[in-house]
């Protein structure tokens, strides 16, 4: 069965825009993974804007699933998910005013960045992912750094499945089956939701994991945390 990762900077935002503690970020990652989520997935960027450091330590002691940290590599960035002895790294190229993950990596021009930060993170035993569009040579490139895994950018998916599904998800299913092959991990994440992951899970083979935050938070203020990760959970099986 493909995991669940809930992405929980909606909760740091939400926090961040009254002060306080309230809604408690911990209490939040604690519940998800209750409830049955079997990851929590935090990023934090220069400005914390929703996510902070110290959010990153005070989260580590409680996970009991997997904690994934997203992000770009910068110095601090690196020091911090080796700190926390993160179980997982993926590696955005998100520069630091960006709202949200736009695009993935261009792993052929970057690839000796890429290939000496996957050394650094797995000499301290942390498994990588690299964000990656879905295309052929990216993926390549990216087997080439040395990374465990690599998540796929579904944006395009999420805006072409509506009008036609199956041609949505083809060169997910490609790319897929590209790193299956080439023994990578494949993830997935980036506007999936409800309404489309189930079929996405269904066509996309090899999928480990997909890492979902905006849309299952916004689920939850409907019907609940406990409930809307069932649900999202039900489309994975």
């Amino acid at each position: 069965m493909t995991t669940l990762s809930v992405n929980i900077n909606k909760i740091a935002t939400l926090r961040n825009s009254r002060g306080g503690n309230t809604p408690n970020v911990l209490e939040v990652a604690i519940n998800c993974q209750k409830f049955g989520a079997q990851g929590i997935t935090v990023h934090p960027r220069p400005d914390e804007r929703h996510i902070r450091k110290q959010d990153v330590f005070d989260l580590r002691p409680h996970i009991n699933t997997e904690l994934n940290i997203e992000g770009y590599p910068s110095p601090e960035f690196i020091d911090l998910v080796i700190a926390v002895k993160a179980h997982q790294v993926t590696l955005v190229p998100d520069d630091a005013s960006q709202l949200t993950s736009d695009h993935g990596w261009d792993t052929i021009k970057h690839h000796a960045f890429l290939k000496e930060v996957v050394a650094r993170f797995k000499a301290a035993g942390i498994r990588t992912s690299i964000f990656v569009d879905p295309v052929a040579a990216m993926i390549n490139g990216a087997k080439e750094t040395g990374t465990n895994r690599i998540e796929l950018y579904t944006e395009s998916f999420a805006k072409l499945y509506p009008v036609d599904p199956l041609r949505a998800v083809a060169p997910f299913k490609e790319s897929a089956l590209l790193a299956h092959q080439l023994g990578l991990g494949i993830n997935a994440g980036h506007d999936l939701n409800m309404k489309n992951l189930r079929f996405f899970s269904d066509h996309v083979p090899f999928l480990d994991e997909v890492s979902i935050g905006h849309a299952l938070i916004a689920d939850a203020l409907y019907l609940g945390l406990k409930n809307t990760i069932q649900e999202y959970l039900s489309c994975l099986k």
